[in-house]
């Protein structure tokens, strides 16, 4: 299991080990992985707009097919939605 955020590498490795993440994290600072997933986005808060990270979860198989993909899912989710999809 990968995650990727734009997050700086430093701070990514802070989070991961503050909370204990048993996989890698990946930095993309110029959002090219997730733009070429289409993760990023026009988001809204509190009624402003911004471009961010839309939270999503893929399960890519040892071919590099694309099993599973699923939009706006939260960090909690997509653990049990990956073993899910590789136990079935």
């Amino acid at each position: 299991m990968v995650g990727v955020s734009p997050d700086p590498l430093g701070a990514l490795q802070k989070f991961r080990a503050k909370n204990n993440l048993p996989f890698v994290l990946l930095s993309d600072p110029d959002h090219l992985v997730a733009e070429t997933y289409g993760v990023w986005g026009e988001k809204k808060m509190y009624g402003k707009s911004f471009m961010g990270i839309v939270r999503s979860h893929f399960v890519i198989d040892e071919f590099g097919k694309i099993v599973d993909a699923q939009r706006k899912v939260s960090p909690t989710e997509s653990v049990a939605l990956a073993v899910k999809t590789l136990t079935t």
